[in-house]
């Protein structure tokens, strides 16, 4: 499934005071499922102009090992599986499945085969959750956090699926990570 739409792509919308060397545009959304076969009517939909592709889970099984199923749309995955949570504390933003870190707990990574401007995705973990982004140099050049647990029916003040989203220039990498707990990341979408 591959669909455009000119939706806002989770909140990308342009600061109010964009930089200029960004060139901050609202681009057309895309809906990106796991690569599996590609036809010749989604050849024109890989990403080849400025977009904002939004992966669609729900296409991946349950406990799927998630790493190149997102390959054409510009985007592979490290330790990173599909989950439908049965833990109610983990609830999906959208949807019934999410991204969990496994086989190591506490992280998800996600690294782009062209530099993107603006990642997305909506977090619930069981401690204090960092988004960092990386340039081509493997340099921090950008990052979000959530300061702490935001389990659903915790006594948090932060509500579960809280979305943390980074903007730069050159983002290569981005790790979700939080520190000796366990997260879930939902509607991933980014800015090509």
């Amino acid at each position: 499934m591959a669909e455009q739409c000119n939706v806002q792509c989770n909140g990308f919308k342009k600061p109010d005071n964009p930089e200029p060397e960004i060139g901050w545009r609202e681009p057309p959304e895309i809906v990106a499922s796991p690569y599996r076969e590609r036809t010749t009517k989604e050849e024109h939909l890989l990403v080849s102009a400025p977009a904002c592709v939004r992966l669609y889970l729900e296409d991946l099984k349950c406990f799927e090992v998630v790493d190149s199923q997102f390959e054409k749309w510009g985007v592979t995955f490290n330790n990173a599986v599909a989950i439908n949570p049965s833990n109610p504390a983990f609830p999906p933003h959208s949807g019934s499945t999410v991204l969990m870190g496994a086989p190591k707990s506490g992280f998800v990574e996600a690294t782009f085969s062209q530099p993107v401007r603006f990642v997305s995705g909506f977090v619930t973990s069981s401690r204090r959750a960092v988004l960092v982004a990386y340039d081509g140099d493997g340099q921090p050049v950008a990052s979000a956090e959530i300061p702490g647990p935001n389990l659903a029916g915790s006594d948090s003040q932060i509500p579960p699926n809280a979305q943390l989203s980074v903007r730069a220039k050159n983002i290569c990498r981005v790790t979700f990570l939080t520190f000796d707990g366990h997260l879930t990341v939902g509607d991933l979408s980014f800015v090509t």
